[in-house]
């Protein structure tokens, strides 16, 4: 008879689509404890940029993978998978059920498909290669190129995000082999079952919501803190990206008025949401219902199961 696998819930959806309130209230219900999947709130001190839980918001449930890099350093999805892994058994080992919630598409792929990542060499002279290119001919060059040799990755990867860019064609420098194929050869068997829910809202709410976010965070400090940030760290690559924080560094270095800036983050922000919907519409495992039903509908399918 087939052992059967621990269960872990995994929540997803865009950017303001409530899966934090969503998943805070499960856990109270089912003993669950929370893994974050969000690319930008493992920094510390990004917090009103990346909506972080506050520990009020967290209402007594321990979250994993808040807090876990500093902004001045590199972090990948290797050891996203590593660091989120140990978080599960700890949860497992307690008898409460892990909840992963986030929208960072790579992260949640990464796990619920069991990804082991091939070790690639770096090749720092083709790097630099790529990146005086970008430079000069602009990002365009390198993604079209992309598009060539690997659409499947072009797809999925933000053009504006050139360190994901070039990595996906030093892969294919060094490899001969596309990062799709790379990802693919890297799938390994899950050890969990995967119970998978995305939080759907019509198009024209989910906006609204974004755009109400955006305004709470200006209220709320968002200028100060990347003010904060700047004098204390040199941002790595990663975090100097992060939605939100791009934008106020362009106000700040007298690029954007305030009302562009605004203005900016709102569309940009509506734009990531579109690009993680796209994302995750693909998985047919995931089971999409409505915030307010979200709670109910997740505990009668772990019951059923």
């Amino acid at each position: 008879m087939e052992e059967m696998k621990p269960k872990v819930v995994v929540i997803v959806g865009p950017t303001a689509s409530g899966k934090t309130a969503v998943s805070i209230e499960l856990a109270k219900k089912i003993n669950g404890e929370i893994v974050s999947a969000d690319s930008m709130q493992i920094y510390k001190y990004m917090d009103i940029g990346t909506a972080k839980p506050s520990m009020e918001e967290q209402n007594g449930i321990k979250h994993y993978m808040l807090d876990v890099a500093s902004p001045n350093e590199q972090f990948n999805v290797a050891r996203y998978k590593e660091l989120a892994t140990n978080a599960i058994e700890e949860i497992l080992k307690k008898n409460k059920t892990p909840i992963i919630v986030g929208g960072t598409g790579l992260y949640i792929n990464t796990l619920v498909n069991g990804i082991e990542f091939i070790d690639t060499n770096h090749d720092e002279e083709y790097i630099r290669e790529l990146q005086e290119r970008c430079e000069k001919e602009g990002v365009d060059s390198l993604f079209n190129e992309l598009q060539r040799i690997d659409p499947d990755a072009a797809q999925i990867i933000d053009k504006n995000n050139v360190r994901r860019v070039i990595r996906a064609l030093e892969i294919y420098k060094v490899t001969g082999k596309t990062k799709t194929q790379i990802d693919k050869e890297s799938i390994q068997e899950v050890k969990y079952d995967y119970q998978m829910f995305g939080i759907e809202w019509e198009r024209e709410e989910l906006y609204n919501r974004i755009n109400q976010r955006v305004d709470l965070m200006l209220e709320n400090g968002l200028i100060d803190e990347v003010k904060n940030l700047i004098q204390k760290y040199q941002l790595s690559n990663t975090a100097i990206q992060g939605l939100g924080y791009k934008e106020v560094i362009d106000y700040l270095n007298g690029n954007l008025s305030y009302e562009a800036m605004v203005e900016k983050l709102k569309i940009e922000t509506r734009h990531y949401a579109k690009r993680q919907l796209t994302w995750f519409r693909r998985d047919e495992r995931i089971k999409w219902v409505k915030k307010e039903e979200a709670v109910n509908l997740i505990i009668n399918t772990l019951e059923c199961k």
